[in-house]
């Protein structure tokens, strides 16, 4: 991240079993950049790494979360709205100083491309705090072949997420940071 957005992300720790680590760059009080790979201090987990790692060739902007409180009626009221959610599941971390953070989330079942997944953070402290500041986050965009599915979606879970026509799905972030504006994509 330092010779892309002149900000060295702060170590964030490993996901046990998961086979992944991360770093994080603040990208505003509550906002953060997640940068997450393979961790080579962790065996090979038994599943594929979350977010389609394993198969990824070059760094990319895979995927985005929004904070939320009770997944399970959460999930229930978007099934209710015909957008369906995998069940809830747990996560955790434990950051290099030794404070470990426990989390839920639920992903999209179906469409991943550009629907986010939810996060409930429970106790943990907000990652952004911590985080290497430097950076702000501009804008958040989709694109996608099939726009005029995705973006009716998006507005049933009350989400107002600029969703373009592209070739294929493409979340792009702009980040003001000391390199100027960058487009993430």
């Amino acid at each position: 991240m330092v010779k892309l957005l002149g900000v060295k992300a702060t170590p964030g720790g490993q996901h046990p079993a998961r086979g992944t680590k991360n770093a994080l760059l603040a990208l505003g009080p509550t906002a953060y950049l997640e940068i997450i790979g393979p961790d080579p201090d962790q065996p090979a987990p038994k599943e594929p790494r979350s977010f389609g790692i394993d198969r990824l060739t070059q760094a990319k902007l895979v995927t985005w979360a929004v904070k939320a409180t009770d997944l399970a009626e959460l999930r229930n009221e978007m099934d209710s709205k015909g957008v369906h959610y995998e069940e809830v599941r747990a996560g955790n971390r434990q950051r290099p100083d030794g404070i470990r953070l426990a989390w839920e989330v639920i992903n999209p079942a179906v469409s991943k491309d550009s629907l986010p997944f939810f996060i409930d953070g429970g106790q943990s402290p907000q990652p952004a705090v911590t985080a290497a500041k430097g950076a702000t986050l501009v804008s958040l965009r989709a694109e996608h072949p099939n726009a005029s599915v995705l973006d009716p979606m998006l507005k049933k879970l009350g989400i107002d997420l600029p969703v373009t026509n592209g070739p294929g799905p493409a979340l792009i972030a702009v980040i003001e940071c000391p390199k100027g504006k960058v487009e993430l994509r």
